[in-house]
């Protein structure tokens, strides 16, 4: 065993960045996704093209499920006999029972684990974790990380655009009145995951062109009255718009750094296509 490695545990909701893809110490626990009676495994089995293929014209419903508490319990077998320490950091337990199965799941395998719960999910994650390996760089102990980290979550900011209405209609979280009106109004809600780590709708702006500058708008306020650095811009399939969002954000924040992705597959069956989002650590 090697003294003083620190394993990383994320679900696959999170945004693998560079630095997470390519970390050895970082792992990814699948979450799933069911079309019908068919399951694939996010980011194994699923690319983006085949979910949004299925999302357009397929008929089947579509929902997500949490990794089983004896998959997680199976890892983190593996990873006690591996590392001294584990930090699991999990999308909010408001939005799914991931964290509740890593929990019993570390359990079962008789390892200690310090939890982190994101209250957030994407690139919420992903700074959390990006944060922590700064800090491990530092020399600081896994306690002490696993402390920093969790009043970082506090800092978390959001603002996410929706960029189709059926995908939140089919999963319930619209009504058949919201979801018509919002179609034939030309309505694009922006939804925000809470400091509480629940997804509520913020805004709603008629128009595609004036829904954009509302994010600008919240971007460079953030810069110029909290001092923001750094901007994660989140897309569904829309790397343009995506890109677009930044050159247009830079025109009035030009010290701004950005990262650019897309959306892991379970919550694209969420969020459906098109949508993009920036969150960003104060």
């Amino acid at each position: 065993m090697t003294m003083n490695k620190i394993a990383w545990l994320i679900d696959s909701s999170a945004y693998l960045s560079n630095t997470l893809k390519d970390h050895p110490d970082v792992y990814v626990i699948p979450i799933n996704i069911h079309f019908g009676l068919e399951q694939f495994v996010d980011g194994v089995d699923l690319t983006h093209e085949q979910l949004y293929d299925r999302i357009r014209n397929g008929t089947a419903s579509i929902k997500t499920s949490q990794p089983s508490a004896g998959e997680f319990a199976l890892l983190y077998e593996k990873l006690g006999k591996e590392y001294n320490s584990i930090i699991a950091i999990h999308v909010s337990k408001s939005l799914s029972g991931t964290l509740s199965s890593s929990i019993s799941g570390a359990g079962i395998a008789q390892v200690q684990v310090e939890f982190i719960d994101s209250l957030s999910l994407s690139a919420g994650i992903t700074g959390l974790v990006e944060r922590g390996l700064q800090l491990q760089e530092a020399g600081q102990s896994y306690q002490e990380i696993a402390a920093e980290l969790r009043g970082m979550v506090s800092k978390f900011r959001n603002y996410i655009l929706i960029g189709n209405l059926t995908q939140l209609y089919k999963g319930g979280r619209l009504s058949s009145v919201q979801f018509y009106l919002g179609s034939l109004l030309k309505i694009k809600p922006v939804i925000q995951i809470t400091p509480q780590g629940e997804l509520k709708e913020l805004d709603k702006v008629r128009s595609h062109k004036k829904a954009i500058q509302y994010l600008i708008n919240k971007a460079v306020e953030a810069s110029v009255n909290d001092g923001l650095q750094h901007v994660y811009i989140m897309h569904a399939n829309a790397e343009q718009q995506a890109n677009d969002l930044k050159e247009a954000i830079l025109q009035q924040a030009p010290h701004l750094q950005f990262t650019i992705g897309e959306i892991s597959t379970s919550l694209a069956v969420h969020a459906g296509e098109d949508t993009v989002a920036l969150l960003w650590y104060l």
